[in-house]
């Protein structure tokens, strides 16, 4: 497959990034990510230890990315919940906490131009690389489309514009820990032996669309044909095999790894957890902006990074913890 940028990673706030570069010369697993605090198992399920085949078997995958090789990869029996991180979950810690999210404190945040409501005064960058995303001064988990929206109807929602450091805060809060980038995936296998998405191998079977992910033309028209055109509620398509909802699209989800184009020949197969260090961190599952005429990054096997100050309307995260 032709190498493309991510059409869903949204550029790193102009906070200075951390000078971090993944070890090259030794190359053992970093540690297994820890459950912080009272460890709870609230809206998870159990995904069963075992072995199963990580990466593209379907030669669609995009060379920077580190896909492949594929190989079998045994990971211990773990917990991951049911759906992303909501909104009203979200909120629930912010109240009991006071905290103030890494879009809140630098004052902006990543939208798509097909999304943002208001008048361009707020607008405050483009990239010239990626022109459908816009900095937007406001826009946080609160507002996602920039101040003029909020998140009032849509509690059911997944949690955006959140960083990898605001994931670890609700983590720790909730009992929980971030899912190692293997373990996400094996949950959103299902089960399945080397399907190309967490569903099966066809796009839309029956004609139905079983993901949300960008429908007509991007990155100008959006048909909305499967319902939505951004955020979808987090139990709008069927789950998967382990019951899990929207493992792929509707928004990115943060894993612990650190990022690393070698990640598949680097490490050992028995429960990875990628390098000791790097500049950005893992990103899985695809969003609502994904299409496949050009980031085709909902398949399961696809995978992306961001820094971890990074924050977007398209990026959220869910939790995991040991059996």
């Amino acid at each position: 497959m032709e190498e493309t940028p991510s059409c869903c990673a949204a550029p790193s706030p102009a906070a200075q990034l951390p000078d971090l570069t993944y070890a090259t010369t030794t190359r053992g697993p970093a540690e297994r990510p820890r459950t912080t605090g009272t460890p709870s198992t609230k809206g998870q399920v159990l995904v069963p230890a075992g072995e199963f085949w990580m990466g593209d078997t379907h030669d669609e995958a995009y060379p920077g990315d580190g896909e492949g090789p594929a190989r079998v990869v045994q990971v211990d029996a773990f917990r991951i919940d049911v759906t992303a991180v909501t909104n009203q979950a979200f909120a629930a810690f912010v109240k009991a906490t006071g905290h103030v999210t890494t879009a809140e404190r630098e004052g902006y945040s990543a939208v798509f131009h097909l999304a943002y409501d208001g008048d361009g005064s707020d607008v405050v960058g483009r990239p010239e690389a990626t022109p459908w995303w816009l900095a937007v001064t406001g826009a946080s988990w609160r507002h996602p489309e920039g101040r003029a929206s909020d998140v009032t109807k849509r509690q059911n929602h997944p949690v955006v514009h959140v960083s990898y450091d605001d994931a670890l805060a609700y983590c720790a809060w909730a009992g929980k820990r971030l899912p190692t980038e293997a373990e996400w995936e094996k949950a959103a296998r299902g089960g399945l032996d080397r399907a190309r998405f967490a569903w099966g191998d066809e796009l839309r079977p029956r004609g139905r669309w079983p993901v949300n992910i960008f429908t007509g033309t991007f990155p100008t028209v959006n048909t909305a044909e499967n319902g939505y055109a951004t955020t979808a509620p987090v139990k709008a398509f069927a789950p998967n095999g382990y019951g899990l909802f929207q493992m792929s699209g509707n928004a990115w989800e943060w894993c612990a790894d650190w990022f690393a184009v070698d990640t598949a020949t680097a490490f050992g197969p028995d429960n990875p957890t990628g390098p000791d260090a790097g500049e950005t961190r893992v990103m899985r599952g695809g969003s609502y902006l994904c299409h496949d005429s050009y980031c085709h990054r909902y398949r399961v096997a696809a995978r992306s990074s961001s820094y971890p100050d990074s924050t977007s309307g398209n990026l959220g995260f869910r939790c995991a913890n040991d059996a």
